[in-house]
């Protein structure tokens, strides 16, 4: 593991980029504004299931394997996108309820297993069908590993399930805050139908980008 002053950098690090608004957060509070603080938190799950995945996958360098291959980096890619600009759309036409507040109130009564299930998944796809997620992971974990380290798969699957870890609280934090805001806010309540279709554009925003990206670490590699 790394030294202690870069542990703490690399904590401090991870906490700022993950307070960063991105597809990940924009789903956790989409998911708290419409259906209450747990789907938030729930959804919150979900993004730190699909971490894992990439921090795996990097650890045992297929991440690698995707920053050299195009069609791999290509087919993921769309794959992504595809899957942001539904979630977005479906946001998009939604329909609004007469009572936003007391739509928040049912639909987090109404939450059971099954719904739980479909944040929690929706949170998993939207972050394992980003392939940026996964090229971040293999450009920023490998700067904090020391060159001598005895086994560099080990500290880079360590110091991933650390960013994951920390992760958490910060997705906590955004799903509570969302969650208080579509109950105590009568003005953010009443639009609260307008903010999903908000929340929708951008989904569609973040799809279209995806799908315009190029892989940069191949780029980097071909200069």
């Amino acid at each position: 593991m790394p030294e202690l002053h870069s542990l703490l950098l690399f904590i401090a690090a991870g906490l700022l980029l993950n307070l960063t608004p991105g597809p990940d957060v924009l789903y956790i509070v989409s998911r708290a504004l419409r259906s209450g603080t747990r789907a938030g938190i729930v959804a919150g799950i979900g993004i730190t299931a699909g971490c894992f995945v990439h921090i795996t996958a990097a650890a045992v360098g297929v991440s690698a394997l995707m920053a050299a291959s195009t069609t791999l980096f290509t087919a993921l890619k769309w794959l992504g996108a595809a899957y942001l600009l539904w979630v977005g759309v479906r946001m998009l036409l939604s329909r609004p309820g007469k009572d936003p507040s007391a739509r928040v109130r049912a639909d987090a009564d109404a939450a059971g297993p099954a719904s739980m299930k479909s944040v929690f998944l929706g949170g998993f796809w939207t972050n394992v069908l980003n392939p940026k997620v996964a090229l971040f992971f293999l450009a920023f974990v490998p700067q904090f590993i020391a060159p001598d380290a005895a086994n560099k798969p080990l500290v880079f699957f360590l110091l991933g399930a650390l960013f994951n870890f920390n992760a958490i609280f910060v997705n906590v934090a955004w799903a509570l805050l969302a969650g208080w805001t579509a109950r105590r806010v009568g003005a953010v309540q009443r639009g609260m139908h307008w903010l999903e279709r908000g929340a929708g554009a951008l989904f569609v925003g973040f799809g279209i980008k995806l799908a315009l990206s190029e892989n940069p670490l191949a780029a980097a590699h071909a200069h």
